[in-house]
């Protein structure tokens, strides 16, 4: 695994005093003296110095902020977001446009306030639309001040990460847009060094904005020898933790676990089932960049610039299809009589509803409808049972050879049907995978083998039971040798003790491509809390190419191929015809 950068695994903005790196422990050490001696100064001068007196020659004491104070008479300090070693930062109102800021306010003598302007004045000349624009940066009455977009209707990655994974269309806009604009900040010499789930938003148009280019950095003392590579595995992160929902360290942070303790970087695939293979491979190459990338992965991408040129080798991920929402029942509309063409009034309301008269009937009227109705029901029941008669006594005829009779199975006819249950012979199998990685695909033939003991199994998942939407399956296709009637398939298991839920398909191949599950004829389902699931089918099917397909995994302990988690072993198949 790569070795962390100092931007990867520092905490968020508002994570309190406890700032990862020497130089931010120096600073904050530094920060809090100058804070207790400004306080110790402030108390003794109260009555002389007001709001912006002096204390002793040549030096000014910066005033007192608070909700309400007014920097450059235009800003008005709203609230307090974060305070940490020596600065805070506000959300803020600009009197004279009329819009919400954010400022960032220190010392002009803080150790790092030279340091902040210059970087908040590069950021402002990049003028790039994708990272949240820096307005003004001010040296004024012993404060430094660096003013910037506030975005109200934005979202932090790391809210919409707290609800679960991204999808993969948005994880791939994430990362190309992120990408994009870092490697255009490098061009000019710029880099953020604290790009993590605070620092990207997400607008309600869609776009991913990046706050902090610089600044931040510049604000807590992180420096970099390796810039360029420190913001691409920062990346990496960022897109490890949308679709995995992981912080990809061992620490929490951000709202995400971490990674379990001593087992390093492991692929996200093998953290949460369904992971998009094209985009987990692309966080694992940002990810490890320092030359110890696992042999199943290719190049490592060690700039912004080498990321955009392998998210563009990619073939391009298309949002999800919306779902079809059908339209609200008719509702029939009912008329008053006596009112054409206006709408009668609900029953529910105050205003009186005129009930029309009932039809005059007289009561010979009413005899007359009963005794007609009562003849009609005996003439029916009489008809039915002359009928029913008639059809009893032509099948108790001796000369009718279409009659049959229930024996005890020594009969021919019990045998005959008998007969038609025979097993399926299975000549060879392949392993199916529509998303992510194979599970096994060298033992796919002990599932046919007659050993009990043996078997083929899938990955061992932290999220379950069910594999979907993250992943649609895992399973095998059955070669019957020929086309053959299929009527049921037997799925024995390795784990038993709570659900596995097993789906039988009809293909055309051997080897069908991952799109090719949508168009296949499915046979039947069964789902199981024991280690032997039967699938029926309810009308026999002919087909060469069978597909197994568990869909929902039971929860196992540990074992000496894999640890806990939510996972199954197939041990025998037999199909019957």
């Amino acid at each position: 695994m790569a070795e962390r950068s100092t931007a990867a695994v520092d905490v968020a903005d508002n994570s309190g005093d406890k700032p990862l790196t020497a130089k931010a422990d120096q600073s904050t050490a530094d920060g809090v003296a100058q804070n207790r001696e400004r306080e110790t100064d402030s108390a003794a001068s109260e009555e002389t110095q007001g709001s912006g007196g002096t204390v002793g020659p040549g030096r000014t004491m910066p005033p007192e902020l608070h909700s309400g104070h007014k920097l450059a008479r235009r800003y008005r300090l709203e609230e307090c977001v974060t305070r940490l070693d020596g600065f805070s930062s506000w959300r803020a109102v600009d009197e004279k446009l009329r819009r919400a800021v954010g400022v960032h306010v220190l010392p002009s003598d803080h150790a790092r306030a030279r340091s902040v302007l210059a970087a908040a004045r590069s950021a402002a000349l990049l003028g790039d639309p994708r990272f949240v624009q820096v307005l003004d940066a001010v040296e004024e009455n012993d404060l430094v001040y660096v003013v910037h977009e506030w975005l109200p209707d934005a979202t932090e990655l790391t809210t919409l990460l707290a609800s679960g994974p991204l999808e993969p269309h948005d994880a791939y806009q994430m990362v190309t847009q992120v990408s994009q604009a870092m490697a255009a900040a490098h061009r000019e010499g710029l880099s953020h060094l604290r790009l993590n789930p605070s620092a990207v938003l997400r607008a309600t148009s869609g776009q991913w904005r990046i706050r902090g280019l610089a600044v931040n950095a510049a604000l807590r003392g992180i420096t970099s020898e390796t810039p360029q590579r420190t913001d691409t595995e920062a990346i990496g992160a960022l897109l490890y933790a949308s679709l995995t929902q992981r912080w990809p360290y061992e620490q929490d942070a951000y709202g995400l676990s971490g990674l379990p303790k001593d087992v390093g970087l492991i692929a996200p695939d093998q953290v949460r089932a369904g992971v998009h293979r094209g985009l987990a491979e692309l966080a694992m190459r940002a990810l490890a960049n320092d030359g110890a990338t696992a042999s199943r992965h290719e190049s490592p991408c060690t700039t912004p610039e080498e990321l955009v040129k392998a998210i563009g080798e990619m073939p391009r991920i298309r949002p999800p299809e919306p779902a079809f929402t059908a339209p609200p029942e008719y509702q029939r509309t009912s008329y008053q009589q006596g009112t054409y063409g206006r709408q009668a009034p609900h029953p529910g309301v105050t205003q009186p509803i005129v009930t029309p008269p009932p039809p005059l009937q007289s009561r010979t009227g009413k005899a007359l409808k009963w005794a007609v109705s009562a003849l009609l029901i005996a003439a029916l029941g009489l008809g039915s049972w002359q009928l029913a008669d008639a059809l009893i006594d032509q099948g108790n005829k001796p000369e009718d050879t279409k009659q049959t009779q229930t024996t005890d199975g020594d009969d021919k006819g019990g045998a005959e049907k008998k007969e038609t249950v025979k097993p399926l012979g299975v000549q060879g199998a392949e392993e199916y995978v529509v998303k992510g990685d194979a599970q096994h695909p060298n033992d796919v033939d002990l599932t046919y083998d007659g050993d009990d003991s043996t078997y083929w199994r899938t990955s061992s998942f932290i999220d379950g039971p069910e594999l979907a939407p993250y992943k649609p399956g895992v399973g095998i296709v059955y070669d019957l040798g020929s086309a053959q009637e299929l009527s049921a398939g037997t799925v024995n298991l390795h784990y038993g003790g709570s659900r596995t839920t097993v789906e039988l398909y009809a293909t055309d191949t051997l080897s069908p491509s991952p799109s090719a599950l949508d168009s296949m004829q499915k046979l039947g389902t069964a789902t199981t809390n024991t280690t032997s699931a039967k699938v029926e089918v309810a009308e026999p099917v002919k087909t060469q190419y069978v597909l197994v397909w568990l869909t929902a995994l039971p929860y196992a302990t540990g074992d000496e191929f894999s640890g806990a988690g939510y996972k199954q072993a197939i041990t025998d198949v037999t199909f019957e015809g």
